[in-house]
């Protein structure tokens, strides 16, 4: 093997001009793929954080069978301790609970049905921006204060500014009727016109107290910030829950399937394009490989009339490629990962993406995913393609005739 070894490294640099233009390509291709698998990561992340960071949070603890049927009556009990206890349980401090319903909310002139959030006010800013989105007024003061946030779009459609009074009207948990008049503190603007059209936030205690929740809520809310370890995360509540009967810990996929499912899409459009140009890249060095073959028929005419077998010089050329691709993959992997670690760092931009982050409160930049799945598995898709070009000029050997190909010139 040793001399094999040798064979195959001189033969590489019989021609270094062509031996270093094929690992160029390769490696060239590698950074590419790097770069593209990385940053197309990093937009997921992106997208993921900015969807449950709005609102949604990255895991909720809710009661069995609420999430597909949201009644009011779907509730756990005394949801403030619970939120506490996972505080304490798993150290996490991103935590809050909710308590959810449905009211026509009215103003002096006119009536819209909208969804009605009661929040912990001082908890609820660490899990979700739209605390951090209110653009008049301000956000809760309290959790029993007599306070009401709304989006812009909704003050819109109710004509009405900071400091009015809303009327809200709906189903009690015991089935009577919740109202309450409230007066609007804090408007928010999300960006996303159907959340600030749907929905308002007042202070939990306050909504307990109007829909006659007796202690009770629908969620507690844990946002953290590595999204790639949410299953740990989960486990590590479902432990510090005990046994819990009747309550179940959902992430962020179970929660918003729908994003999971375009993710997945996009995630397999993006692969079909790369081994697209790692087809390209593929061909191009099989007409590499096939000429070295073609260029040493009759030196491999000779080796095999010395007795050498077909599969010992076809393992040769087998080897041969494999040397070449080893080494223009590291050098493609430590310049992709440079280039990689540079937009870690700085971030990349584009033309009216700042405003719009600020306009939103998003991140100002994309960062490529730095992990060995975006560094290693472009370069494992290029290792596989090269051996599968390669394969095809070590066959021919084995259909030379040791005759015919001596007398190749």
């Amino acid at each position: 093997m040793d001399t094999t070894l040798r064979l195959a490294w001189r033969n590489l640099w019989r021609n270094p001009r062509r031996t270093l233009l094929t690992m160029c390509a390769i490696g060239f291709g590698a950074v590419l793929l790097i770069f593209s698998i990385g940053l197309q990561l990093g937009q997921y992340d992106m997208m993921i954080g900015s969807n449950v960071r709005i609102y949604q949070g990255l895991l909720q603890i809710q009661r069995d069978g609420y999430r597909a049927d949201p009644k009011m009556r779907t509730s756990i009990p005394d949801i403030l301790n619970l939120a506490q206890k996972v505080r304490l349980g798993t150290g996490f401090q991103q935590v809050s609970a909710r308590a959810n319903g449905f009211a026509l909310v009215s103003s002096a002139k006119r009536t819209y049905a909208t969804a009605v959030i009661g929040v912990e006010a001082a908890n609820e800013p660490r899990v979700s921006t739209l605390p951090g989105l209110v653009k008049q007024g301000h956000y809760l003061s309290s959790n029993h204060a007599n306070e009401v946030v709304i989006g812009a779009a909704l003050a819109k459609n109710l004509q009405v500014s900071l400091g009015d009074e809303l009327t809200l009207l709906g189903a009690a948990r015991d089935g009577a009727v919740a109202a309450a008049v409230l007066p609007i503190t804090g408007i928010f603007e999300s960006g996303n016109a159907d959340l600030d059209r749907s929905m308002v936030q007042i202070p939990i205690e306050t909504f307990q107290e109007t829909f006659g929740m007796e202690g009770h809520g629908h969620s507690v809310v844990i946002f953290e910030e590595d999204f790639k370890k949410v299953t740990q995360y989960q486990q590590r509540i479902e432990q510090a829950l005990g046994p819990h009967p009747g309550l179940v810990v959902l992430t962020w996929d179970q929660l918003q399937p729908g994003l999971k499912e375009m993710i997945d899409l996009d995630y397999s459009a993006g692969w079909f394009m790369y081994v697209v140009l790692v087809a390209i890249i593929t061909f191009s060095i099989l007409n590499t490989f096939l000429m070295s073959v073609l260029e040493r028929t009759r030196e491999f005419g000779i080796m095999l009339a010395l007795g050498y077998k077909p599969f010992n010089i076809g393992r040769l050329v087998m080897l041969e490629a494999l040397i070449l691709t080893l080494f223009a993959l590291m050098i493609g992997i430590a310049l992709g990962v440079a280039v990689n670690t540079y937009f870690y760092y700085h971030g990349l931009t584009f033309e009216g993406m700042e405003e719009m982050a600020k306009l939103y409160n998003l991140p100002a930049y994309i960062k490529p995913q730095m992990s060995i799945k975006a560094v290693l598995s472009g370069p494992a898709l290029i290792l596989i393609f090269t051996l599968l070009a390669a394969l095809y000029p070590a066959m021919r050997i084995r259909l030379l005739s040791p005759v015919e190909a001596m007398r190749k010139i």
